[in-house]
């Protein structure tokens, strides 16, 4: 089951650029490009850099402000070496009004424990 968590508003997330927001114990990156939010993983798996303050190119790739390691922010793949299995994860997002939602996947035993008992 997916949870959706209001982050934003509408508007404050410039484009070409990213935020980060701590959701549920995660830090998660929501970008702005060419009018379409996305939203990933905020930390570089390489060595932990936040990706929310990388550089946005015009194809959609977030650079690694530490590294240099560049990933898609519409799918997570890591474009210096798209056939490993290395990536980002990301997230689904939504706008509902002028709110910016991002979904979590709530692990089995919290949806398990929220269903009404017989």
């Amino acid at each position: 089951m997916i949870t959706y968590h209001t982050i934003a508003k509408v508007g404050e997330i410039p484009e070409g650029e990213g935020r980060a927001f701590h959701i549920e114990g995660l830090m998660i990156a929501v970008f702005l490009k060419q009018g379409v939010y996305t939203a990933i993983n905020d930390f570089c798996p390489h060595q932990g850099a936040p990706l929310s303050t990388g550089y946005v190119d015009d194809e959609g790739a977030v650079t690694c402000p530490w590294h240099a390691w560049r990933f898609c922010i519409k799918d997570g793949t890591w474009l210096d070496n798209p056939k490993a299995k290395l990536h980002v994860p990301v997230y689904p997002l939504r706008i509902e009004g002028d709110e910016i939602q991002v979904g979590l996947e709530l692990p089995a035993e919290e949806t398990e424990s929220s269903e009404p008992q017989s």
